[in-house]
C-alpha cells in the first residue's frame, strides 16, 4: 500500500498532481480489503500483491485502442463545443434564459446560477470554510480544559483505560457543540429536533427488545412523512391546535421568527433520519452480543480493527448514552450532508483514532476538493444548460445534438453539485479526525453498469441501505423463481425507500421504479450470457458486453434525467425531439457508437485496477 503512494512520491508538480488523483488519496477504503486493517495493508508492499484473476493483459497501446484515442480527440470537444454553442449570446433563445445568469468571475463570461442546491452552497462556502478552521480549533481548546487524566497520557499504550478517556473527551465536546451548532442553525427549531431524537432514543432503549425494529422504522418513516406535510411544524400552527388565544398566537409567531439561519431545518433532516436508524438498530444488534467481548473471542487490537470490524462489532453497552447520541446525530462535520456513517463505526472512531488519518493525504484531498469546485465553476460559466433547462425551452428548437448533450452536461453538473458538498464535509471531518466513507468515487462519465453505479454512487447511502435494509430482508438470489420474485419485491422496497428519503414526489418514485426495471436486463444478461462460456472468444465476449453496456447508459441518463432533472414530461420532449427526423435517428447512431469507445475505455480502466489488486465494485 505504501508504494502505491511512492509512485507518485516524486518531486515536481506532476508527481503531486498524480498523488492528488490517487485512489488512496480519495479514500483507503478503496485500496484496502474492508477486512484487512490498515496498519496491516501498510505491511504489504504493491510488488507482493496478487492481481485480481480477472486481471487481463493491457490495451492501452494496441491499434484497437489507438483508434479510440482518435475519436475521442476528435468526439469530446465537440460536445463542449455544441453545449457552449447554444449557450452563446448570439444564440436566439438566449434572452430567455438570460434571467438565470449572473456576472461572473471571468472577465466577459456570465454564471448559471439556475440550481438553486449550489448557488445556496457557494454562497455560504466561505463561512463553512471559516467553519472548518474554527472547529478543530475549538475542540483543541476544549482538549486543553477537558483533559484526559495525567497518568493516562503518559500511557504510550493504547489500553482500555485511555481509549475511554478520549471517548469521553471527543464526544462532550461533540455534544455541546451539537447543541450551540443547532441552536445557531435553527433556533428555536433545536427544540423539534431534540424531542424526535428523544422520542426516537426511548424507543431504542424502553421498548421490549423485539418490538425495536418495526417501533423504529415505523416512527422514523413517519417523520419523513409528517416533516413534509407539516412544513417543520411552525410554533404557530401548534398554538393554533390548541387555541386561539392571540397572546400565544402571538408567542408563536414570534418563535417562528427566530428560526435560526436556517429554519427550514426538515429539509436536510432526512440525512439525521439514517443516523437515527442506525443508532437503534446498533443498539438492537448489540443486544444479543453481550454475553462477551467480540474483541476478545476474535483476538482483535480494538485500536487496530478492520472497516468491517468497526462497523460490524457494538459499542460497549455504556457507550450508547443519550450523549453519545446526540453527538453522533448532531455531528457537526456530516450533519446536512453526510457522509453516513454508522453508530458503531463512530464510537470506535472516537476510541482510537484511525491510522488512515494523515496530514499529507487530507492535504491531498483539499487540492482535489478544490480542482472539482474549479471545473464547476468553468462549466457553468461556459455551458449554461441548467439555466436552459431551467427556462422551461420549447425542446423542438433544437437539433438532436443540442439535446442529447444538454441533457448529458445536466446530469454532469447534477454530479457535481452533490460532490462538492459531500467532499467539502468529509475533508471538514477529516482535519477533525473522523474518517467517513468517500461518497462518490467514479466520475458519471465512468460508469456502465446500473447495478454498479448504484454502489459508487452515494456510496456511504448505499453500505447504509445494505446494512440496515437490504441484508435483513434477505438480499437478492435469482437461482429460482421463487427467489428471482423475492428479490425483485426486495428491490422495489429498497428504491422506494430510497425515492421518498429523498423527497415525497412522484417523478423521485418513478425514478427509483425505473432503477429497478434497469436492473433486470443487465442481471438477466449475466445468466444469459456467463462469462465462462466465451473464455475462449473473449475479445468477442468484451465486445458483447460492451454493447449491453450502451443500452445501460442509455436507461441509466434516462432514470436520472426523470429524477432529478427535467421530470417526465421534460424527457419525452426530449425523447420526441431526436426521433422527429432521421437525422435524429442518425445521430443516436453515432452517440451509441461514440458511448461504445467509451465504455471500452472505461473497460480497460478496470482492468488496470485489476491488475493492481484492487477491486472497487463500481
Amino acid at each position: 500500500m505504501a508504494s502505491r503512494n511512492k509512485k507518485g512520491g516524486g518531486s515536481g508538480p506532476l508527481s503531486f498532481l498524480a498523488s492528488v488523483y490517487d485512489l488512496d488519496t480519495i479514500d483507503t477504503r478503496f485500496t484496502t480489503p474492508s477486512s484487512v486493517p490498515y496498519r496491516a495493508s501498510l505491511e504489504k508492499r504493491e510488488e507482493d500483491k496478487v492481481a485480481d484473476k480477472r486481471a487481463e493483459p493491457p490495451k492501452w497501446r494496441t491499434p484497437e485502442f489507438y483508434l479510440y484515442y482518435l475519436i475521442l480527440l476528435v468526439v469530446v470537444p465537440y460536445m463542449f463545443w455544441i453545449a457552449y454553442d447554444v449557450s452563446r449570446p448570439s444564440d436566439p433563445r438566449y434572452h430567455n434564459f438570460e434571467p438565470w445568469l449572473q456576472d461572473g468571475w471571468i472577465p466577459g463570461r456570465k454564471i448559471d446560477v439556475s440550481d438553486a442546491q449550489y448557488r445556496t452552497f457557494r454562497m455560504n462556502l466561505p463561512f463553512m470554510a471559516l467553519l472548518l478552521i474554527f472547529h478543530p480549533l475549538l475542540r483543541r481548546l476544549w482538549n486543553a480544559w477537558y483533559r484526559i487524566p495525567q497518568d493516562l497520557q503518559k500511557s504510550k499504550a493504547n489500553t482500555p483505560e485511555v481509549a475511554d478517556a478520549r471517548l469521553r473527551q471527543r464526544t462532550s465536546f461533540d455534544y455541546t457543540f451539537a447543541l450551540l451548532y443547532l441552536v445557531i442553525l435553527h433556533g428555536f427549531s433545536a427544540a423539534k429536533i431534540l424531542a424526535i431524537m428523544a422520542i426516537n432514543y426511548q424507543i431504542a432503549t424502553r421498548l421490549p427488545k423485539n418490538r425495536v425494529p418495526a417501533a423504529t422504522w415505523v416512527f422514523n418513516i413517519c417523520i419523513l412523512f409528517a416533516n413534509e406535510l407539516g412544513r417543520g411544524y411552525h410554533f404557530r400552527d401548534i398554538v393554533l391546535l390548541m387555541t386561539e388565544n392571540p397572546t400565544l398566537v402571538s408567542a408563536g409567531e414570534w418563535l417562528d421568527s427566530h428560526g435560526g439561519i436556517m429554519p427550514r431545518w426538515y429539509v436536510l433532516f432526512n440525512i439525521t433520519i439514517l443516523r437515527l436508524v442506525s443508532f437503534n438498530l446498533d443498539y438492537y444488534w448489540s443486544l444479543d452480543r453481550r454475553g462477551g467481548s467480540p474483541l476478545e473471542k476474535k483476538q482483535l487490537d480494538p485500536a487496530n480493527l478492520s472497516e468491517r470490524d468497526r462497523v460490524s462489532i457494538p459499542a460497549n453497552p455504556q457507550d450508547f448514552s443519550f450523549r453519545n447520541y446526540v453527538g453522533y446525530a448532531i455531528y457537526a462535520p456530516l450533519y446536512l450532508t453526510g457522509p453516513i456513517i454508522t453508530f458503531n463505526e463512530y464510537i470506535s472512531q472516537q476510541r482510537y483514532q484511525p491510522a488512515t488519518i494523515a496530514r499529507p493525504r487530507t492535504l491531498r484531498y483539499a487540492v482535489r476538493f478544490a480542482l472539482v469546485l474549479l471545473a464547476m465553476e468553468l462549466v457553468l460559466h461556459y455551458d449554461y444548460v441548467g439555466a436552459i433547462s431551467k427556462a422551461h425551452p420549447e425542446w423542438s428548437t433544437y437539433t438532436p445534438a443540442q439535446l442529447s448533450l444538454l441533457s448529458y452536461f445536466n446530469l454532469h453538473i447534477i454530479w457535481l453539485k452533490l460532490l462538492l458538498p459531500w467532499r467539502f464535509f468529509r475533508l471538514w471531518s477529516l482535519v477533525d479526525g473522523i474518517d467517513p466513507p468517500e461518497n462518490m468515487l467514479r466520475c458519471v462519465s465512468n460508469n456502465y453498469s446500473t447495478l454498479s453505479f448504484w454502489r459508487g454512487w452515494h456510496r456511504s447511502y448505499y453500505r447504509w441501505l445494505l446494512r440496515y435494509i437490504y441484508i435483513p430482508l434477505g438480499g437478492s438470489s435469482f437461482r429460482s423463481v421463487k427467489d428471482a420474485i423475492r428479490s425483485v419485491v426486495t428491490y422495489l422496497v429498497v428504491f422506494t425507500f430510497v425515492a421518498l428519503w429523498h423527497d415525497i414526489k412522484l417523478n423521485l418514485l418513478i425514478w427509483g421504479w425505473l432503477i429497478v426495471v434497469f436492473f433486470l436486463p443487465e442481471i438477466a444478461a449475466g445468466y444469459l450470457f456467463p462469462k465462462r462460456k466465451w473464455e475462449s472468444r473473449p475479445t468477442a465476449y468484451r465486445m458483447l458486453c460492451c454493447a449491453g453496456a450502451v443500452a445501460n447508459v442509455l436507461m441509466m441518463m434516462s432514470a436520472n434525467l426523470v429524477g432529478f432533472a427535467v421530470g417526465l414530461d421534460g424527457l419525452e420532449s426530449i425523447v420526441r425531439g431526436i426521433f422527429r427526423d432521421y437525422s435524429g435517428l442518425a445521430f443516436l447512431v453515432t452517440a451509441c457508437g461514440v458511448l461504445f469507445v467509451g465504455i471500452q475505455i472505461m473497460f480497460e480502466i478496470r482492468q488496470s485496477e485489476f491488475r493492481r489488486g484492487i477491486n472497487l465494485k463500481c
